[in-house]
């Protein structure tokens, strides 16, 4: 009938995280960054053991010990590959959002596996670095700083719009804690300083 104007019912209107994305596209590139000179540096070793690197600054602070160790070849090649790999998948992801892509339930869920694995490889590494080998690797800590916060960004994003389960309380904390990442990203980090400093005694032997 021409007189009837018949509506759709319209459906919630998707909000792309854009904020999210720029994070993902950030955090990749530094961590991806450092992943590379991991890579030039493990390449340095091999190719002379005795090799100077550039990361190596005094007895507490360097790479060679973490790069030579059965630690750092997890999988039975350097460790930092698979962050070659990884956080080129997050850069791709990020950049993605920003060029209007939707990704299903499925996707976010997956990525959260992701970052499941990847926060606890490294709470494994800061555990072997502190209690085991007694060094720390500048380029090692800088993907152990941007993975905390990459890890709590997706987790959190993906509670707070439903895309992991949890009631309507969950989502509300989610939404909530995710407006204070930076804040529990730096708690994360003097936590870290403390366990380290009472371990290795940092601030006496820098």
């Amino acid at each position: 009938m021409g007189g009837i104007i018949t509506r759709v019912p319209t459906t919630e209107r998707y909000q792309r995280p854009a904020g999210l994305a720029f994070f993902l596209i950030i955090a990749g590139f530094i961590a991806f960054a450092a992943a590379f000179a991991l890579t030039l540096d493990k390449i340095h070793l091999l190719e002379d053991p005795n090799a100077q690197l550039s990361c190596s600054f005094s007895v507490l602070i360097g790479c060679a010990t973490n790069l030579s160790s059965p630690q750092g070849a997890v999988l039975g090649f350097p460790n930092p590959l698979i962050g070659l790999a990884a956080w080129s998948v997050v850069i791709t992801i990020g950049m993605a959002i920003l060029a209007g892509a939707r990704f299903a339930r499925w996707f976010w869920v997956g990525l959260n596996i992701g970052m499941v694995a990847a926060i606890t490889f490294v709470i494994w590494l800061i555990g072997q670095s502190i209690f085991v080998l007694d060094v720390l690797c500048p380029w090692c800590m800088v993907t152990w700083a941007v993975t905390i916060p990459a890890f709590l960004a997706v987790t959190l994003y993906n509670f707070k719009v439903g895309n992991l389960p949890g009631g309507a309380s969950v989502r509300r904390f989610a939404g909530a804690a995710y407006s204070w990442i930076f804040v529990i990203t730096i708690v994360c980090y003097i936590v870290f300083f403390i366990v380290a400093q009472v371990n290795m005694d940092v601030l006496n032997r820098l």
